[in-house]
């Protein structure tokens, strides 16, 4: 037995029912597929100094990471679109193949250049992995059933984050660099023939027009957005693409608007903005992007500079973040599909993330390392409230025929978000950190020439026990500042999730 869920004769395993033998096996090879595709925007970080000592061009060492996520944003539409037009089966396989080869370059790279175009390769196959394996997992099970499923999914999102980075580093230090990239081969193989087998083709006679245009330009806006996100971080200060980019995004996305509206299959049907959910999550899911995965990276920066710890001992203070994470998911998941409701837990969610960065205003170089980790637990568990949840919600909300499209814009939501977050949250901390330099004592300004903007965990440990204090006291101020910016978004997200409806998912869809 054989299974699409997109034809007609196999309608969605319904809450309460057992699922078959071939659906269990088509989601666990979504699952695999999608731990290939979020695994791999992690596992390249503790590898990416090794790289760099190899192929040279240290300069271009940030594009490793922002080729694979410009790529993946720019094609999630596509895939969700194809997806919903001719069946998951031949679009996901498509995608894993795309991304099996994109993998096999990068680990054939012999320059730095080479290893960025094969990631912007790797990524286009990555994009399709993620949107496809959820949007499969919409498909395969019935409304309530989703959530346990998709709570499922969310642990492997967590569970990659955790591994990627000790992954990366440890299949770096036993076989060297470029296994990092080959290690999806077999893996990926596998996966090819699970779902070859285990789906069943759907063979559609009616003739479909893909809505190129509009798809270009999304992709267009998309890729402005999220390249203006990693480019305003530039030491270099701002040029002129720190102002052209968002003008470009302004003018593709207006355009996008008038294509969508005239095109005859829509990439994405502007009707879904009618629902009130689709408009709600999608905002929500922008902002949760810019104040959870925007905020990792000044999260490590300022637990390192402030306690001191190596790379490796900070990393592991992410532990409770990743382990809560999934754990909750899971549990959120289970809440939903007995009970069909899931209101309260995006409002919690954002009230706890609030709550938390004001929590982080009181921490300061003295503080215990255990508490640290006991806040970045309540981050996971803020995070297993919401990520999947909003997932829940929106495809619950859309008809069963769109539910690619809707999967792809809670998707690019998030990775448009994560971009703005890493760029208004950087220029909200380089403006208090300039402002806390001018008012350091003049001896302990003298040992900073960069200023506070250029204190590195190395530079703070060099100072003397006196020094340090001040100055680490003065960095906590300027932190303090993006921390209550974080903490007014996330209230901002919390009244967004207030506006959700209250009902309950039924049983059957």
């Amino acid at each position: 037995m054989s299974i699409d869920s997109t034809l007609p004769d196999a309608p969605p395993v319904e809450a309460g029912t057992k699922p078959d033998l071939t659906t269990l096996i088509v989601y666990f090879g979504a699952l695999i597929a999608m731990f290939m595709a979020t695994i791999d925007m992690q596992i390249v970080v503790t590898a990416l100094p090794t790289i760099a000592g190899e192929l040279g061009n240290l300069h271009l060492f940030g594009w490793v990471g922002a080729a694979y996520l410009l790529s993946t944003a720019a094609v999630s539409p596509f895939y969700g679109k194809l997806g919903d037009m001719y069946g998951r089966k031949n679009v996901v396989l498509t995608a894993i193949t795309l991304f099996l080869l994109g993998s096999l370059v990068c680990g054939m790279a012999w320059s730095m250049e080479s290893l960025i175009a094969a990631r912007v390769l790797q990524g286009i196959g990555g994009g399709g992995l993620m949107v496809s394996a959820f949007a499969m997992i919409g498909e395969l099970f019935g409304p309530r059933d989703r959530a346990k499923y998709q709570g499922y999914s969310s642990a492997v999102f967590a569970l990659s984050s955790v591994l990627g980075p000790l992954a990366g580093g440890y299949i770096t230090s036993l076989f060297g660099w470029r296994w990092v990239f080959l290690v999806n081969l077999p893996i990926g193989i596998v996966v090819l023939a699970i779902l070859a087998f285990a789906m069943r083709s759907r063979f559609n006679e009616k003739r479909h027009r893909i809505d190129y245009l509009g798809g270009l330009l999304l992709a267009i806006g998309t890729t402005a957005i999220v390249y203006w996100g990693y480019h305003v971080l530039d030491p270099a200060g701002p040029d002129l693409l720190t102002f052209a980019l968002p003008v470009l995004a302004l003018a593709a996305i207006a355009s996008f608007i008038v294509v969508e509206r005239r095109a005859e299959e829509p990439i994405v049907p502007l009707r879904l903005f009618g629902i009130s959910t689709v408009r709600i999550v999608s905002g929500v899911s922008v902002v949760a992007g810019s104040v959870t995965l925007g905020m990792f990276f000044y999260f490590a920066l300022y637990m390192q500079t402030l306690t001191g710890l190596s790379p490796a001992e900070v990393g592991f203070l992410f532990l409770p973040a990743s382990l809560t994470s999934m754990v909750i998911s899971i549990v959120a998941g289970r809440v939903i599909a007995a009970t069909g409701r899931y209101k309260w837990m995006p409002v919690v969610a954002m009230g706890i993330g609030g709550l938390l960065m004001i929590g982080f205003v009181f921490i300061n170089s003295h503080t215990p390392i255990w508490v640290l980790a006991v806040m970045m637990g309540l981050f996971g568990i803020s995070m297993g409230l919401q990520f999947q949840v909003l997932i829940v919600a929106i495809q619950a909300a859309a008809p069963l025929k769109d539910i690619g499209a809707v999967t792809s814009l809670i998707t690019q939501a998030r990775t448009i978000g994560a971009s703005l977050g890493l760029a208004l949250n950087g220029a909200v901390m380089t403006w208090a950190l300039n402002r806390q330099t001018s008012e350091l004592p003049a001896d302990a300004a003298a040992l900073l020439p960069d200023g506070l903007n250029g204190l590195t965990p190395h530079l703070a440990s060099s100072l003397s026990p006196a020094v340090r204090d001040v100055v680490l006291a003065h960095y906590s101020s300027g932190f303090n500042v993006m921390f209550l910016w974080v903490a007014a978004l996330y209230f901002v997200a919390m009244a967004l999730t207030l506006l959700l409806e209250d009902i309950q998912i039924p049983k059957r869809g």
